[in-house]
């Protein structure tokens, strides 16, 4: 099996600009669906949701298609929030926030009061992918990176909720890395390094 190209079941283009990244200079083109496919995610874990994602998108385009699902799990308010973790703000749990300015804001702004007064902030971001083929075979794989949760945003770069959270070892957030040096340690970074060696391996086996 040899893979040039793989199609990114993703309408965020934060997330296919990361994963673009960390692919093309492993010799591996990343396209860009031409269409937003709706996925019903109904699936509680991420390895799941990643899976429900490729399946429907190949399914639309037949072209190898890679998903991703990820999330931040705070050990303070587990499960939260996990699974949820792009539309945490929605949520009646903690209370709701409106998407203003916007939702990764709304979901830092939810955390940072659920987690006020709180002296445990420890955290990980998680992300699992996988990587539909043809005739129902996939590849999938999972990467994750420990750290904590600041009292206040702090950086300009990446989304989500990387203005909050630190990886171990470090003394500053994702958001103020710079994309290779983040790239190098997150769990995405991690988990498609651990994806193309599972291709690699089956391309070696062909």
């Amino acid at each position: 099996m040899s893979l040039k190209k793989v199609l990114v079941a993703s309408s965020n283009p934060k997330k296919v600009k990361e994963i673009k990244e960390i692919l093309t200079p492993l010799g591996i083109e990343v396209l860009i669906p031409p269409k937003k496919v709706e996925v019903e995610e109904w699936a509680n874990t991420f390895i799941g949701n990643a899976y429900l994602k490729a399946k429907t998108y190949y399914e639309v385009f037949q072209i190898p298609t890679l998903a991703d699902d990820s999330g931040l799990i705070v050990d303070e308010i587990y499960p939260y929030p996990g699974v949820y973790s792009s539309r945490f703000y929605q949520l009646d749990v903690f209370g709701r926030e409106k998407p203003e300015p916007s939702e990764d804001i709304a979901n830092i702004r939810k955390l940072l009061k659920a987690l006020e007064n709180k002296k445990n902030r420890s955290a990980k971001f998680v992300s699992a992918i996988v990587l539909y083929l043809d005739a129902g075979k996939i590849i999938a794989s999972e990467g994750e990176v420990k750290g904590f949760i600041t009292t206040t945003p702090k950086g300009d770069k990446g989304f989500g909720y990387d203005p909050i959270f630190v990886p171990e070892g470090y003394n500053k957030t994702f958001a103020e890395m710079e994309p290779n040096e983040k790239h190098k340690i997150s769990h995405r970074g991690r988990a498609l390094k651990n994806l193309v060696k599972l291709i690699e391996k089956l391309q070696c086996s062909s």
